[in-house]
């Protein structure tokens, strides 16, 4: 985040200092949303007096507000106002897109979820994204100026400067595209591009059922397999962003060729189009995973055989992650995740089985309490982290 306008730039002058303090604040609301001010001096180890000159500041700037319902000075809860800026979350998948708006406390005010052909193109899905936000904006009155940045989720490899590895698998006309760039340029405003299984594990541990979690790892089961983790309460990427590709762990190295080049890995196994195809011969072509998750609730024999046997797969793979990082919680994500127990019940049967004893004795295995919302979700968090307040020169 650059230094607010007027700031003198000299290290250690007051005006420096000054502005050093206030990003501290706001960086404080902006990750871990509504405080009050003694949370704030806990939060930022700043005086209670320094926090109240500076959170003052900033309500008198138009970017805080105080809360009114809280009572007592004390209480009240230091919020952004909502007229400070807004954010787009865009989530890519397969055959989708969800577009959503947020403010800067994290609440998505609209949003709205697209339908995609098959081979859909990069320059036909941001038209759709920007005329999408577009109409968002109008539902919700708010002005294009003021969306400060955007977050755009796609289910490939991202590395550490937000460059898309290798989109070609699953979006094929994406393919050496500088999605970053190029986004950027189409829609008007930054824009930061995350892994959908790490926005997934994002949107989780700040909203959903990772609240509170300090290691987690999140499964997103879809026409991909992938996972994001979460350690001592951060993303964790791993050295080049590759971190949690679990979709490409070898399960049979005589098996078929996944799309990764090798043979046998987990998704050729569990993916979405492996569960459909499964039950295609006796449920017919045109079955749709919804299909098979809605059949197998209402007591579908065979759908929920499928299902159950997709989880004892998927079980010896995750009995092998938490082997290796001990995580506290295993969310599992995706349309599959909808089945609830006829899935979660077998991979908790076999992470119990080849889990070691002290990796696996207190851990939870629980679906995602955001659904289909984890990686939208993400996506707003990702470009609040990166979007640049418009904060004014300190007064003084």
């Amino acid at each position: 985040m650059s230094a607010p306008p007027g700031a003198d730039p000299r290290p250690g002058s007051q005006s420096s200092l000054r502005s050093a303090n206030q990003q501290r604040v706001l960086e404080t609301v902006r990750r871990h949303g509504g405080l009050t001010q003694a949370q704030i001096s806990r939060r930022t180890a700043l005086a209670p007096s320094t926090v109240s000159n500076i959170v003052h500041e900033l309500i008198g700037a138009g970017l805080l507000v105080m809360e009114a319902d809280h009572a007592g000075r004390r209480g009240q809860l230091i919020t952004f106002r909502g007229s400070a800026g807004h954010v787009l979350g865009v989530d890519v998948g397969h055959r989708h897109a969800t577009v959503a708006v947020a403010d800067l406390n994290q609440r998505i005010l609209a949003q709205r979820r697209h339908d995609l052909p098959e081979g859909h193109r990069f320059d036909e899905d941001l038209r759709l994204v920007d005329h999408s936000l577009q109409r968002l904006l109008e539902e919700i009155g708010v002005p294009r100026s003021g969306v400060l940045a955007g977050g755009l989720t796609v289910p490939a490899p991202v590395d550490l400067e937000g460059r898309v590895i290798s989109a070609g698998a699953i979006l094929p006309a994406w393919s050496g595209i500088d999605v970053r760039a190029e986004a950027s340029a189409l829609l008007g405003l930054p824009v930061v591009v995350e892994n959908d299984a790490d926005a997934g594990a994002l949107g989780e541990h700040t909203w959903g059922a990772g609240r509170g979690t300090r290691h987690m790892a999140y499964l997103k089961l879809g026409h991909g397999v992938g996972s994001g983790l979460v350690l001592d309460g951060r993303l964790y990427r791993g050295a080049t962003g590759s971190a949690g590709e679990i979709g490409h762990s070898t399960v049979d190295e005589r098996g078929r060729l996944c799309r990764c080049g090798n043979r046998g890995c987990l998704e050729t196994f569990v993916s979405s189009d492996e569960v459909v195809h499964l039950l295609a011969g006796t449920h017919g072509p045109d079955l749709t995973l919804a299909d098979v998750v809605d059949a197998a609730l209402a007591g579908d024999v065979g759908c929920a055989r499928v299902i159950g046997d997709t989880g004892r797969t998927l079980g010896v793979t995750v009995a092998n992650l938490c082997n290796t990082l001990n995580p506290e919680l295993v969310v599992v994500g995706g349309e599959l995740a909808r089945s609830g127990e006829l899935l979660l019940g077998p991979l908790r049967e076999i992470v119990g089985r080849y889990g070691v004893r002290g990796a696996v004795r207190e851990l939870r295995i629980e679906p995602a309490r955001l659904g289909l919302q984890a990686h939208v979700a993400g996506a707003v968090i990702v470009a609040l982290q990166h979007a640049e307040l418009p904060v004014g020169p300190p007064r003084d």
